[in-house]
């Protein structure tokens, strides 16, 4: 188990370094010039170039490189080319909205989807579990920001219940007002969510249910709850644990799209406005976070996999 963490921890190492330079090296070749994008329209060529001489991007890149990754390795992303505010001030300023959306959907997910999931499995030939498939299946279909949309005209437009976006400006000192706007994004997220990992859940539960030791379970008298609960768990939780780890990093990544169409402050609308006004800087830290966020999430759970399933140790 030692040797394969210290391969895992060398194989984390090598994709940030690679994902961190491909990162760098896309925002350079996509078009744009953050220059031109602080100046009016029509500026003189003498003007541009005096900005970008200001900030640093007409530099030679391999020198930009260099330094952005030096500071990656001193815990420092960089500064705004606008603000001069630290890439890493903006990013924890954002957090409170970002991780609450993102964390507390993926608990719900997992809270509506297991118990779901399993009764559609068990229900798979009755009408109840049919429609349960079906309406998984159909959420998984659907674009999130189409839900998102649906979710405030009919709470917030036509029963006038919660608020249809925005956050406070004094953010969770009100705590109130905060639980009130993030309510309706968290049910956004979770439904997507939910949808998926039911599929998955009735997936591994078919599993179980078609293997010898549960047979056997139920022929020495168990009821079908108790035999999944003492012995199919453990088996189909391996499968589930790594559908949990993609939905935990499609939980951060997700508040992208899920912040803008409910105004929300938060890690993705400060990404969307740093792409729009080409702030590299900004874009290169939070898409490098997000990245390592996904890294990390894939260790944990290729680590909780073998902790659970003794059969996966033996492993490369």
């Amino acid at each position: 188990m030692l040797a394969y963490l210290l391969r895992r921890v060398a194989w984390l190492v090598g994709a940030l370094l690679l994902a961190g330079s491909a990162v760098f090296v896309l925002l350079r070749v996509l078009p744009g010039d953050p220059a031109v994008t602080l100046l009016p329209v029509g500026a003189p060529p003498e003007q541009i170039e005096s900005i970008r001489h200001q900030l640093g991007t007409d530099r030679p890149l391999l020198t930009q490189y260099g330094e952005w990754f030096g500071g990656l390795f001193a815990g420092h992303l960089g500064d705004s080319l606008f603000t001069g505010i630290p890439v890493l001030d903006q990013i924890t300023a954002r957090l409170p909205v970002t991780l609450p959306l993102a964390l507390t959907a993926f608990v719900l997910s997992i809270v509506v989807a297991v118990p779901v999931g399993v009764f559609a499995a068990v229900r798979r030939r009755g009408l109840a579990g049919v429609a349960v498939s079906g309406l998984a299946q159909i959420g998984i279909a659907l674009p999130i920001f189409w839900i998102g949309i649906v979710v405030v005209w009919l709470v917030a437009v036509q029963w006038r219940l919660l608020p249809p976006g925005g956050f406070p400006r004094a953010g969770w000192a009100e705590p109130a007002a905060a639980i009130d706007s993030l309510i309706l994004p968290v049910v956004t997220l979770t439904i997507a969510q939910a949808a998926l990992l039911i599929r998955y859940v009735r997936s591994a539960t078919l599993d179980v249910l078609n293997q010898d030791y549960l047979r056997t379970a139920r022929a020495l008298g168990y009821s079908l709850p108790r035999a999944l609960w003492r012995h199919g768990l453990r088996n189909g939780a391996a499968t589930v644990v790594s559908v949990l780890g993609v939905l935990l990093a499609g939980s951060l990544i997700g508040t992208v799209v899920i912040e803008s169409v409910f105004a929300l402050p938060g890690l993705g609308s400060l990404l969307l406005t740093s792409v729009k006004a080409r702030d590299l800087p900004v874009v290169q830290g939070t898409v490098f976070l997000m990245t390592a966020t996904v890294l990390l999430v894939g260790l944990a759970v290729d680590v909780i996999q073998r902790v659970i399933d003794p059969r996966l140790r033996g492993s490369a």
